[in-house]
């Protein structure tokens, strides 16, 4: 008789037991309706005006900086902006061109990157290597002899990334250069 009265109670608890666990049990598993799911990824348009928003403000950025250093540039139907000291001799510079070039690249603040007189000229095949896209549509409106600057923005240049050295990323960048006479 007092066996039997301990295993009902054991069985009386674990009744009472059983019900909440159960239950618990269950709630926890039920997805939750009143929490976010968290940020979503933006979409295509949301993209595409983040994009318009930027170039928009890069362009605004170097009108005020050709404005402050008093330059005469043009913008190409590109993005490139452009002034040409003097167009050299000869044909214009197309693909496949084997060319060699002096330069100094600086960001819009005067920062120097880059520059041929401590890395030496850049030589280059037009439309084979890896030049940036603003610098290689630049180097299309030039002679060999020719001199000119030009700004690249980032989608020009080197986009959301910067070149992981000394452009960092979104940066409009300064090249001056002169395309060096054939040998």
């Amino acid at each position: 008789m007092i066996i039997c009265s301990k295993i009902y109670n054991i069985r009386g608890k674990l009744r009472l037991w059983f019900l909440p666990a159960v239950l618990i049990l269950a709630l926890s598993c039920h997805p939750r309706r009143n929490e976010p799911e968290g940020p979503k990824a933006p979409g295509k348009e949301e993209m595409a005006e983040l994009n318009r928003y930027l170039v928009q403000k890069d362009r605004e950025i170097i009108r005020n900086y050709i404005e402050r250093k008093g330059l005469k540039m043009t913008e190409s139907p590109g993005g490139l902006w452009y002034y040409i000291e003097d167009e050299g001799s000869g044909d214009f510079l197309t693909d496949n061109d084997r060319i060699s070039f002096n330069y100094d690249c600086t960001l819009l603040d005067g920062t120097k990157c880059y520059s041929s007189q401590t890395l030496g000229p850049k030589e280059k095949v037009l439309g084979k290597s890896d030049l940036e896209p603003g610098l290689n549509e630049g180097l299309r409106l030039l002679k060999r002899g020719g001199r000119g600057i030009f700004i690249l923005p980032p989608f020009l240049a080197y986009g959301f990334v910067g070149d992981g050295k000394k452009i960092p990323p979104r940066s409009i960048i300064v090249y001056e250069l002169q395309v060096l006479p054939q040998k």
